[in-house]
């Protein structure tokens, strides 16, 4: 049986058509389609079953899926461990944020395109949420305070942020002095998220509301500084602005825990070494001093 047959049936089961797994691998459809007939033909078993719509997965397909991904998953495994050290081959497809990815993590990835000139490497830089599954991933880089999944997460490095808004804001609204009094002033927000703020060594979680979100960092520095409301947002997309005066600190005395930085891949006992590799790349570039212009000079 055909390691690459049962590597594209794994992705169109994922992808959930023959087009995006085709993109996924870099093939033809025509490629794809025929690897599925020959691994449906060596099996005797219908896998998929066709529609203009997409490709969906028969019972047969259902429970050989998580076989097959097993035999994939094992097949790399075992391929990287006769790799000379070092040496990283294939494809890395990898997850950014696109406010913090372009700027922060833009040279990382290409730091490690440079080291290892056989791998081949896709990112995607999106602020939206990702489902690695679904779409096809080895890993996301994400930012932030993570929420609860079976999703397995390697902390790479800190955040920090702070409340801000405009002077314009804070003269027209006042400026809050504790977590109840949030409720009362329009919040820039992404979604509907808690903020969590800090009393001494506890941790408090405040859900503000306001009329202004946006999925980017970067815009919701715009909308504070033109004064629609208070924004909690990271140290490096704000420090140029307090520097300059254009946004001011807010509730200095509860401040937002530290945030951090994560590399998340998809469950299973043992990370691809690639992924193993990023990892550590990034937390080396985390962990470099100001003056060596790593993670502490950005942020």
């Amino acid at each position: 049986m055909d390691i690459e047959d049962l590597r594209t049936f794994v992705e169109v089961a994922h992808a959930g058509g023959v087009s995006s797994a085709a993109v996924r691998l870099g093939i033809s459809k025509s490629m794809v389609s025929r690897r599925l007939v020959r691994l449906e033909a060596e099996l005797g078993v219908q896998l998929l079953s066709r529609s203009t719509r997409g490709a969906a997965l028969t019972e047969a397909g259902t429970t050989f899926r998580d076989h097959a991904a097993r035999i994939c998953a094992e097949m790399d495994v075992a391929k990287e461990t006769i790799l000379p050290e070092g040496d990283l081959r294939g494809r890395l497809r990898v997850a950014v944020p696109q406010t913090f990815g372009s700027t922060h993590f833009a040279p990382m990835l290409a730091e490690m395109a440079r080291r290892h000139p056989q791998l081949h490497i896709q990112t995607c830089y999106s602020d939206r949420f990702v489902d690695l599954i679904a779409e096809g991933y080895d890993c996301a880089i994400r930012v932030g305070y993570l929420e609860d999944s079976n999703l397995i997460a390697r902390r790479v490095g800190p955040i920090y942020g702070k409340l801000v808004a405009s002077p314009a804001y804070v003269s027209a609204h006042g400026s809050p002095e504790t977590p109840d009094e949030l409720g009362a002033h329009e919040a820039l927000m992404q979604g509907t998220e808690a903020w969590q703020l800090m009393d001494g060594d506890r941790t408090l979680t405040v859900r503000p509301q306001g009329r202004f979100k946006a999925d980017n960092g970067i815009a919701l520095v715009a909308a504070a500084v033109a004064g629609l409301g208070i924004a909690y947002l990271p140290d490096w997309l704000t420090k140029e602005y307090v520097a300059a005066g254009a946004l001011v600190p807010i509730m200095e005395r509860y401040p937002p825990p530290p945030a951090g930085a994560y590399v998340i891949r998809p469950p299973g006992q043992h990370p691809a070494r690639k992924i193993r590799v990023l990892t550590e790349l990034l937390i080396e570039y985390c962990n470099e001093s100001p003056d060596d212009g790593g993670w502490a000079a950005h942020i």
